[in-house]
């Protein structure tokens, strides 16, 4: 009995730690808030905002095209549109998946719409050509992800183009 109730008294002592510890957390965040900064990137009240999130897949033409000059053309113009519209802060974020053989890689695009993504990615010749697929879905992530970009260009010390 006598440890049931230490148990409970630890437990409720942690509790109310934990409580003091997060109201303290929400303090501070108000000491940071910066609402030029949030509302330069389109952050709601949660510093969250709304971004289209596309997923690489593997097209049917993959294996098709094999010549190796036509797809080093077609993987630079891929590149060629990723830098074309991170430049114009459309493309917030991109990378290859390391792993999976069908899911290559993603796209976190700045726009509103599914139909709006579409229209950006048709200048992917690799996905025009059919060595990608597509899967676009709404993703609601951090708003800082909109200095992503900038913050890069900080820490590249080589260009992948």
């Amino acid at each position: 009995m006598k440890s049931i109730f230490l148990l409970l008294l630890s437990t409720s002592l942690l509790c109310t730690a934990c409580a003091s510890t997060s109201i303290g957390k929400n303090e501070e965040m108000k000491n940071t808030y910066n609402s030029e900064l949030a509302n330069k990137l389109g952050a709601d009240d949660y510093g969250m905002r709304s971004y289209i999130f596309v997923t690489l897949l593997t097209g049917p033409k993959d294996k098709i095209i094999t010549d190796k000059e036509q797809r080093a053309e077609l993987f630079k113009g891929h590149f060629s549109n990723m830098e074309s519209m991170a430049e114009k802060g459309q493309l917030v974020l991109a990378g290859p998946f390391i792993e999976d053989q069908n899911k290559r890689g993603l796209f976190i695009l700045n726009v509103a719409t599914v139909e709006e993504a579409k229209v950006l990615i048709q200048n992917d010749p690799t996905i025009a050509e059919g060595i990608f697929n597509v899967e676009l879905t709404k993703y609601y992530g951090s708003a800082a992800l909109m200095q992503v970009n900038e913050l890069h260009k900080s820490i590249q010390k080589t260009s992948i183009n």
